[in-house]
């Protein structure tokens, strides 16, 4: 295990989770280009983790180089940035980020990264806006960035931001890695995705209905993805989460999930994890509330 990236001077260090996507459907494309959808979002204790310390300059500054990712375009640092235009606090911040998630797995790390910034910024700052407040900020650096936010398993429509609280089961499931970045953009934009699947309700769907009707054309464009798929579907029913391109199976017990994890080849990394209905994040404020 490498050392993490976060000193010792870090004043405040909060999780960033990982999420699943249980099912992801497609109902229709909006005039904006945006897609209407209905999709399951659970949380996993696994994810991310994130350093924050106070300067008194006003500077932002993310200490943890991204390959392919500049400074000023990380998501941390355009959250921090408009969470301090907005509130008009004069402090900065010197972030570390140790990042544990795959970029394109469709597991929400760059997402969570920002929502936890502005939890993170939030407290240290002292701001005291309420969740509600955060939200909204964080709806416009993606759709995904709410639910973290707001930390509580969720169904949710529109383009991902309309939300309801939901309890699920809290399995442990085995997530699969394919070495491969997935385009988001790419895959709704392809002409084959399904875009038209009926709306459903929470119920029907809290019953185990759903699917991910990205995963057929996931499968298509990349091999890999489907490979996985294939090989895990040997052992329990896989789907792919969000666009991907991390695919998953549940399991009652952690040694359940272990066992077919350690059957799993080299060349196809993965990691065991617990769902759980509130963010791990979530879970840490409360203790330093």
């Amino acid at each position: 295990m490498t050392a993490s990236p976060i000193p010792a001077s870090a004043e405040l260090i909060l999780p960033a989770p990982a999420k699943l996507n249980l099912m992801l459907h497609i109902l229709g494309r909006r005039d904006d280009g945006y897609h209407e959808l209905q999709t399951l979002f659970q949380f996993l204790d696994h994810g991310d983790e994130l350093g924050f310390a106070l300067r008194d300059d006003g500077e932002i500054r993310l200490h943890t180089a991204i390959d392919g990712v500049p400074h000023d375009g990380n998501l941390i640092v355009r959250a921090a940035r408009q969470l301090q235009r907005q509130s008009g606090c004069r402090l900065g911040a010197d972030i570390w980020l140790d990042k544990r998630l795959p970029m394109g797995g469709g597991i929400g790390g760059g997402s969570s990264d920002a929502a936890t910034t502005l939890l993170g910024l939030n407290h240290l700052w002292r701001l005291g806006w309420d969740e509600d407040r955060l939200a909204a900020l964080g709806l416009g650096l993606g759709a995904d960035v709410p639910v973290f936010v707001r930390g509580r398993a969720a169904f949710a429509e529109g383009v991902g931001e309309k939300l309801q609280p939901v309890e699920l089961a809290e399995p442990w499931f085995l997530v699969a890695v394919p070495q491969v970045l997935v385009s988001t953009a790419e895959v709704f934009n392809d002409p084959e995705l399904t875009r038209d699947t009926p709306a459903s309700t929470v119920r029907s769907l809290l019953e185990g209905g759903g699917r991910n009707d990205c995963q057929p054309v996931v499968e298509k464009r990349y091999p890999e993805v489907r490979n996985a798929l294939i090989l895990l579907n040997k052992f329990v029913s896989a789907r792919l989460t969000g666009t991907g391109a991390c695919v998953f199976g549940s399991f009652p017990t952690r040694g359940d999930a272990d066992k077919v994890a350690r059957q799993l080849p080299a060349t196809l990394p993965s990691f065991v994890a617990q769902g759980r209905n509130i963010s791990m994040l979530h879970r840490r404020l409360k203790e330093l509330a």
